[in-house]
Parts: structure tokens; sequence; C-alpha cells
């Protein structure tokens, strides 16, 4: 991961060791920001495909109690993050004592049209789901997307945890980001991206 061909939008990124990996750790540079909390991949032009990597989340230590640390991959990023499309994993829900958060810890939302909250009060249950998680551990993601649909799959699962069939933004094709929600300590390893042949 070259850190000088990151777009970097109210994040600070920098190479660290975590975990026994080599990882690009990402903070959000103004917590108090609107912004979306982004560093995008230059030139890493995306349509149809499969997007893997290795990624791990935990809320920082200055987080506020009802962060999550969330984290995940945003695709079909359009010019300054102005419209993307995204899945990512609240880590701490994972293994939540109370059932409503756990099934809370998969999500996916499509900027800015499309956020968590608009698509859980008008489609309860849809665009989320639950998937076995511990924060700041190295958790496996793999996203497959194909015209309007996409997948994502955790920790080699064979089959995917959450299903979305009805992509917002249609079928465009972007950049791909490794995004952040408010409060995250996050850290991304061995990004791998294979374009569709079809």
């Amino acid at each position: 991961m070259d850190i000088f061909n990151l777009e970097l939008l109210n994040v600070n990124a920098k190479l660290v060791t975590y975990r026994g990996r080599s990882a690009l750790q990402l903070l959000e540079r103004d917590i108090t920001s609107d912004e979306q909390s982004i560093a995008i991949l230059q030139g890493s032009t995306f349509k149809d495909g499969v997007i893997e990597t290795e990624i791990a989340g935990a809320p920082r230590a200055d987080a506020s109690e009802g962060m999550r640390g969330f984290i995940g991959i945003a695709f079909r990023v359009q010019p300054r993050a102005s419209q993307f499309e995204c899945f990512y994993l609240r880590p701490t829900n994972g293994r939540a004592e109370d059932q409503l958060r756990r099934n809370h810890a998969a999500q996916y939302i499509s900027h800015p049209d499309y956020p968590w909250y608009k698509l859980r009060e008008e489609n309860p249950g849809v665009y989320e789901s639950y998937t076995d998680l511990v924060p700041g551990e190295w958790t496996r993601i793999k996203i497959v997307v194909t015209g309007i649909r996409a997948q994502l799959y955790v920790n080699g699962a064979e089959q995917p945890c959450l299903l979305v069939n009805d992509l917002k933004l249609g079928k465009t094709k972007g950049l791909i980001g490794l995004w952040i929600g408010a409060g995250t300590e996050a850290y991304f390893s061995e990004p791998s991206v294979t374009p569709s042949q079809i």
C-alpha cells in the first residue's frame, strides 16, 4: 500500500506494524468534522469484481461511549468522495450481550443519500446483519460486486453475511476507499482487487 498514492480526506495515515502485520493506520484528523473520513486509492478504478483485505478496528481511547470502531471499504468512489457505496463493520457489536446490537454488526451505506440511519428507519434489518467480530483483531473481508448487486463475506465464510441487491448508485464505476467512522482507530493490510473479466 503506497501511502503517497492516497487521497486523504479527514484522516491521517501512516505505515505501522500492527499485531504482526504491516498495515496502514488511519485516524480521523478532526473528530468534529462532518466530512467523510476516507483514504482513496488513486488509480484504483473499479466497476465490478472482488475486493479483499484484512481490517482491524476498535474505538479510539478518547472515543465517546457510543462509538463502535466503524471500519470498512468504500467502492465506486466519486471525486472527493462526493458519492460512494460502502460496506463497513461495527466490531464492538459482534459479541455484544444485546442481540439487537449484534444484528447491527455489518452495514451497507450509500453516501450521501442513504446513510445508515435512513436505511435502518426505512428498511429495518435489510441493509445490516450479524457477523462475529472482535474489536482490534484482524478480520478478513471480501466484497463481491456485480452490476447493482454486492455481497459482503467475513473471515472466509462460504456464505455472505450481507446481501445488497439494489446498490443505490446503480451501475457506476469509481475508485476504492478505506473508510472509517467516528472515533475509530483503524488498520488495513493486504488489499487486493480482482476486476470482473465480463
